[in-house]
């Protein structure tokens, strides 16, 4: 059993893949680092240091096997940060270079199949976090949000949103990761907060006065858009699943 130790980043899974090309090496199971290692009696470890040139080096070889949407599954299917699923992601990889015409649409491969549904299902949460990021005005005018999306996809989210608020300081939290992205009006960056507990226990704001003002009027709204007799639950919650309801504004009690 040929087992793998990376340092979780996308690089470094890139320079995984690298070396086991390069050294013709199984790749039987993936662990991130500070993960305890699973490994039987025969096993052997393979522990990889992240390196920009491999990495560089297997991207620009991806690139010109196939195309960008199956390069972009590649991405989000990393992204599901779904146990094991780097070893999925490794077969496909391998596969991808074998001398087959549009190996990434071999769906008869469970690999491949499994990449194209991972991909998907990152990026309809993708999709649901554009539409239910619900960001509070903070004083300094800091435009912030808190989220808790199933899959890693802040990554995916810069460019909607530095576009779309192009003209305000926003942050979108992670709380299930322990980090957000930032927009200073120049460019994103990846941060990290350290909540004190009075904060955590909202002991202490930091909102704009003006803020609550704008929650009841956005909850007046929704109140008054929203047809009684035409209300349909079952099909509410399929598009609007309960776990997201507490960072939605709409959903608060009023």
């Amino acid at each position: 059993m040929s087992v793998w130790v990376y340092d979780g980043s996308w690089k470094g899974l890139l320079t995984l893949v690298f070396e086991a090309f390069e050294y013709k090496k199984r790749v039987d199971a993936v662990y991130k680092e500070g993960v305890a290692v699973q490994v039987d009696l025969f096993g052997d470890v393979h522990t990889v240091i992240t390196n920009g040139d491999k990495a560089q080096r297997m991207w620009t070889a991806l690139a010109k096997r196939i195309p960008s949407r199956a390069l972009g599954d590649l991405y989000r299917t990393y992204l599901s940060e779904i146990p094991q699923i780097e070893v999925d992601l490794c077969s496909a990889v391998n596969y991808y270079f074998d001398e087959v015409d549009q190996p990434y649409l071999a769906y008869g491969r469970k690999d491949v199949l499994t990449i194209r549904q991972t991909a998907k299902m990152v990026d309809r949460e993708r999709h649901r976090m554009k539409a239910f990021v619900r960001f509070k005005r903070q004083q300094g005018n800091l435009y912030f949000a808190v989220v808790e999306p199933d899959f890693n996809v802040l990554p995916l989210l810069q460019k909607h949103f530095s576009d779309r608020y192009a003209d305000q300081q926003w942050c979108i939290y992670d709380l299930k990761r322990g980090y957000g992205i930032f927009y200073n009006l120049k460019e994103v960056q990846e941060i990290t907060i350290a909540f004190s507990d009075e904060y955590r226990q909202n002991q202490v704001t930091l909102e704009h006065e003006e803020e609550a003002l704008y929650e009841e009027l956005w909850q007046r709204y929704f109140k008054h858009v929203n047809v009684k007799e035409r209300k349909n639950m079952k099909l509410h919650v399929q598009h609007v699943p309960k776990r997201y309801w507490k960072y939605l504004t709409e959903k608060r009690p009023t």
